[in-house]
């Protein structure tokens, strides 16, 4: 049984979860000078929008923020702490983001991604995500979800 859980966020977990997108980010910073503030707006995305943290001994150890658009649901962030990897968090939190696009009747989720972090790109093809397009900095992707399976 896994020693962490997902629930929905409140704006009391604002800076932990800040703090755990912060620590996810780290390694990238050295890497992407042009990494965008990746933390901006947490409270008000908890407050206003659909976020979810992955929560290990009463400690915030992942998160991701859903925003829902006219057609599609925007995973506008996902996060897990290094020092929780390999728990399964990234998993459920994006198994999460695929019943939320489900619950709330829309079909596609969608996301852009820095282009300097291949490995996400990888994971997410993985996960099933097709590449868009590029545009500057970011590789858009895209998921369809059937309602009848998740996946």
């Amino acid at each position: 049984m896994a020693d962490w859980q997902l629930r929905r966020a409140e704006v009391d977990d604002a800076t932990a979860l800040a703090g755990c997108i912060e620590a996810a980010y780290s390694a990238y910073s050295s890497r992407i000078p042009d990494l965008p503030a990746v933390t901006e707006g947490i409270a008000d995305d908890i407050a206003n929008h659909r976020v979810w943290v992955a929560e290990r001994g009463r400690k915030i150890v992942g998160g991701i923020i859903l925003i829902p658009k006219d057609d599609y649901l925007l995973l506008a962030n996902v996060a897990v702490h290094p020092a929780s990897s390999g728990l399964g968090l990234g998993r459920a939190l994006m198994e999460r983001a695929e019943a939320e696009c489900l619950e709330l009747g829309k079909s596609e989720l969608r996301l852009s991604t820095h282009v300097r972090m291949p490995e996400n790109v990888r994971l997410y093809a993985h996960l099933g995500w097709e590449e868009t397009s590029w545009v500057g900095n970011k590789v858009l992707m895209k998921k369809v979800l059937s309602p009848t399976r998740l996946g």
